[in-house]
């Protein structure tokens, strides 16, 4: 079938543009230059329609367009004009998307102004009537896309941002449980008395790691081998915690979403706004 239809736009291509008979092709150079120009085509279908979303009954206009910017190939004002029609395609069907599935998810209902950030992209581009320099609008945009995303965020994960901070403040006035400086809670439950290893030291540990609810996320008691890293290639939380933590160490540490994974999660089973439990061994500082 997709043979079929491929000949079938090929033959509507030919009829359209130029139709060229056989005996037509009456040198070599005739005959490459017909040839190489349909070779050129192998891909252009799936292209037009997966990645540019074409309507490919819409053919047709796609060989006037194609015709027209063809012949006018030397013509600036028009070739500025194709450029312009290219960019807004790409703007309406693939930035404005990117940027809408950033800050809403899924949620297909939402988007930001169409007609102002067109408005900002032509001024951008054209260097006219701008409120701020291009450099200034990149900083605004940075800071007003993470404040919308939060507040995104927190309509849907709110209560799971809640749950957390409820836990740690009922865990912080348990008295086996202590409370660092930076808010990451612990409690021993094994003494160790080795040294403390720095944040750029490599250790081996035991872990496992669950969610305020107690689902268990990641455990290397499951794997059944320790993991090994660095104290500083981990979460905040867990910096924090190693370098405090003498080794030969077993503590439970529960580490508020801001020194975790944040606002955005991680994954499938880590929501935004997750305070996060880990029970930690430390087994081996590696490079003393």
């Amino acid at each position: 079938m997709r043979k079929i239809i491929l000949v079938a736009l090929t033959l509507m291509v030919g009829a359209t543009f130029n139709s060229v008979k056989a005996q037509q092709l009456n040198t070599r150079i005739d005959s490459l230059s017909y040839f190489v120009g349909m070779a050129q085509t192998q891909g252009l279908l799936d292209y037009l329609k997966n990645r540019q979303h074409m309507d490919i009954d819409c053919m047709d206009d796609f060989i006037l367009g194609l015709r027209e910017a063809f012949a006018s190939s030397s013509d600036h004002h028009k070739a500025a004009y194709f450029m312009g029609t290219q960019i807004g395609q790409q703007i309406a069907n693939q930035m404005l998307p990117g940027i809408n599935k950033e800050i809403y998810g899924n949620d297909s209902t939402k988007s930001i102004s169409t007609d102002l950030f067109l408005s900002g992209f032509i001024s951008g581009t054209n260097g006219r009537g701008g409120l701020v320099t291009v450099k200034e609008a990149n900083e605004k945009a940075q800071t007003l896309m993470k404040e919308v995303k939060t507040e995104q965020a927190l309509l849907k994960y709110g209560d799971n941002k809640k749950a957390g901070e409820d836990f740690l403040k009922t865990n912080a006035k348990k008295k086996d449980v202590k409370t660092l400086p930076c808010g990451v809670q612990y409690k021993v439950l094994k003494e160790g008395k080795g040294a403390l290893p720095t944040s750029s030291q490599k250790v081996k540990v035991n872990y496992e790691g669950r969610t305020v609810d107690g689902h268990v996320f990641d455990s290397s008691y499951q794997r059944g081998q320790p993991t090994e890293f660095r104290c500083n290639q981990v979460i905040k939380g867990w910096t924090e915690a190693l370098t405090h933590m003498p080794l030969g160490s077993e503590w439970e540490v529960y580490i508020p979403y801001e020194l975790a994974y944040g606002e955005n999660g991680a994954g499938n089973d880590i929501k935004p706004f997750s305070m996060l439990i880990f029970k930690i061994e430390l087994l081996e500082i590696i490079d003393k």
